[in-house]
């Protein structure tokens, strides 16, 4: 049986969706600026945070990141005094007692922008994080996960012109294995051997959120994208929330499928009209009730929340 391409799996997604709570977040302590991109909430010492990448609507790579902490439903408040980062789209990683954050740094030369890499912070103390390691040039989506035997998962993103002669898709996801952070570098990463069959002709995409299963497998919370046109002909880019199952022993993926897409969260602006149809995955929380709350940034100017059925059913539950 022939394989849908991922518009054809987005219209079947779209029609059967089934979406049980949809909210927008609402940010204080940043009047005036733009939050989206968030990472997944987290709880330390008892308080609820994530770290947002915080922007002005007409400015492009230049952008901070703060860290929220929850003071209401879907409400969350800037934390006095808390460390600016100059990074984008924080990602955070929980690796035995510490916290790992990540963001993407972007340079400039002479004013211009020259590249970009991933930055990483670990630390105890949330006020106190570290800057200890950086990611390969040009190099975004890379996200760590504790494994059943204390080692450490590292998803990898190679992205470029070559990826798509060489593979069909924009993008890879690559994984490896390392013995504890001080392992992780850039060449680590750069090596990671790819997982195939992620992505399709023209696709791209990463991983957001890894999370350890009982079964020993890695549920995983990422996007998946392609590009599209808009009904004046003009180029839209297309991110939406996916989920798959990884395999660490196997190195086998399966079950991958849409979670989310824009319409599945309350309608609002987007940062450029092509970015109008991109959700950019932050991770799920689980709920009492079994179900999971996906965060999601939105059209790069907000960030929502929306509640779903648990992506990695008859997988395990997360550890």
């Amino acid at each position: 049986m022939e394989k849908l391409t991922l518009q054809e799996q987005r219209i079947e997604f779209e029609a059967a969706k089934k979406i049980y709570e949809r909210a927008i977040l609402k940010f204080h302590g940043v009047d005036g600026l733009d939050v989206y991109n968030i990472s997944v909430p987290f709880k330390r010492n008892g308080k609820r945070y994530l770290f947002g990448r915080v922007e002005h609507r007409e400015e492009w790579a230049r952008s901070w990141v703060r860290l929220f902490e929850e003071t209401g439903q879907d409400e969350w408040t800037v934390v006095k005094d808390s460390m600016v980062y100059t990074l984008e789209d924080p990602y955070i990683s929980e690796i035995g007692d510490e916290l790992v954050m990540g963001g993407t740094h972007v340079q400039y030369q002479s004013g211009r922008y020259s590249t970009f890499f991933g930055y990483f912070f670990r630390g105890t103390d949330l006020h106190n994080l570290y800057y200890f390691t950086t990611g390969p040039n040009k190099m975004k989506d890379i996200r760590l996960v504790p494994l059943t035997d204390g080692k450490i998962g590292v998803f990898s993103r190679p992205r470029s012109t070559e990826m798509r002669g060489k593979f069909g898709s924009e993008s890879m996801i690559g994984f490896t294995v390392i013995d504890r952070l001080e392992e992780l570098t850039a060449d680590v990463i750069e090596n990671a051997p790819y997982i195939h069959g992620i992505f399709g002709e023209g696709e791209w995409g990463g991983v957001n959120q890894a999370y350890l299963l009982d079964s020993g497998k890695i549920g995983v919370i990422g996007h998946i994208c392609y590009q599209d046109k808009d009904e004046n002909g003009g180029e839209v880019k297309v991110y939406l929330n996916m989920a798959f199952v990884f395999d660490p022993t196997t190195r086998e993926s399966s079950d991958l499928h849409l979670i989310g897409s824009r319409p599945c969260y309350p309608p609002g602006p987007s940062k450029a009209p092509y970015l109008a149809d991109c959700v950019f995955s932050s991770g799920i929380v689980m709920r009492p009730d079994g179900k999971a709350d996906l965060y999601s940034g939105i059209g790069d100017c907000q960030a929502g929340r929306i509640t779903i059925d648990y992506p990695f059913a008859g997988n395990g539950h997360l550890v």
